[in-house]
């Protein structure tokens, strides 16, 4: 090793001492640092110090942006907690907030209209959907939504888990817990759905093999789990379909790649759970074992 040299631009802070220390025939060398160095080596920054010296803590974390807060509350949709913060009526903490992303710290009050939230009830409920309704909170083209079903019901707000398009009829599921409703809609659970298909024609086995086979349709691999034959009339069938991925419309362009048409389409079963003798825009609680059911359905994901 090179003795440091006080005249080297590299050494400039030390006033090397060389000491020779007699150990065997060999000699050990030893750097004696100028105290000034020394000391400012000694001390430490305040974050660096022992943090079982009682370093400080963190501040609380932002968790979700204030809108995106309400309606993880099921107060109400994050698109009605925005407007809401824009119109001046939400408060974190007792300050008036503008943005609907302001952070919320954990644990932090917020009201509207001078209101303190709490968190809802949680609900969980299935509606046999009509069709001609769109699964929406509110249609910009003024066109009856899902939400007709639900009037006067004096139930929390609720958002749709799934959608099924206007045309199409059958079990819908509610609910105000996201959590739950990420897993049920999660593609990886690959949750069987269940739909009867009325189709425009008598079909043979070989379209029954073909749909579960599947094709590419706009970049997408489409494909049913199972397929069956109910019943047959002259001209029509209605067919039994099983997914369990649910891309948008994925029965529709499913059949349409074999020049299929879809005279009616019925959600039967999500799941365990069945639609059964539920009437037509009528709407049940689902009870403790449903909701549980439908949260560990499916595969889990790899």
């Amino acid at each position: 090793m090179k003795a440091c040299d006080a005249t080297d631009a590299g050494c400039a802070a030390f006033n090397a001492v060389r000491i020779a220390v007699p150990r065997g025939p060999a000699l050990a060398y030893r750097i004696r640092a100028d105290p000034v160095m020394l000391a400012a080596m000694r001390k430490r920054p305040d974050d660096r110090r022992d943090r079982t010296r009682g370093a400080p803590t963190r501040a609380a974390t932002p968790v979700h942006g204030v809108a995106r807060t309400l309606s993880k509350l099921g107060y109400c949709s994050r698109t009605a907690a925005e407007a809401l913060v824009r119109e001046g009526r939400v408060s974190i903490a007792g300050r008036v907030v503008a943005d609907p992303t302001e952070p919320v710290l954990a644990g932090a009050p917020i009201s509207v209209d001078g209101r303190a939230v709490e968190a809802a009830e949680r609900v969980y409920l299935m509606l046999n959907k009509p069709r001609g309704l769109v699964t929406t909170v509110r249609d910009e083209g003024g066109r009856d939504t899902v939400y007709r079903c639900l009037e006067g019901s004096d139930l929390p707000w609720l958002a749709p888990v799934g959608r099924l398009d206007r045309a199409s009829e059958g079990l819908l599921l509610f609910s105000n817990d996201p959590a739950w409703a990420a897993r049920v809609t999660d593609p990886a659970s690959r949750i069987e759905k269940t739909y009867h298909v009325q189709v425009d024609r008598l079909p043979d086995e070989a379209l029954l093999r073909a749909l579960v086979d599947g094709v590419e349709h706009a970049g997408e691999p489409l494909a049913a789990v199972r397929v069956s034959e109910l019943r047959r009339g002259e001209r029509n069938a209605w067919l039994e379909i099983v997914l369990d991925e649910g891309r948008n419309r994925e029965i529709r362009r499913l059949l349409g790649a074999f020049d299929v048409g879809v005279l009616r389409l019925v959600r039967v079963a999500i799941g365990g759970l069945v639609l059964g003798d539920l009437a037509k825009g009528r709407w049940r609680r689902l009870d403790a074992g449903e909701i549980a059911s439908l949260a560990s359905a499916g595969k889990p994901p790899e």
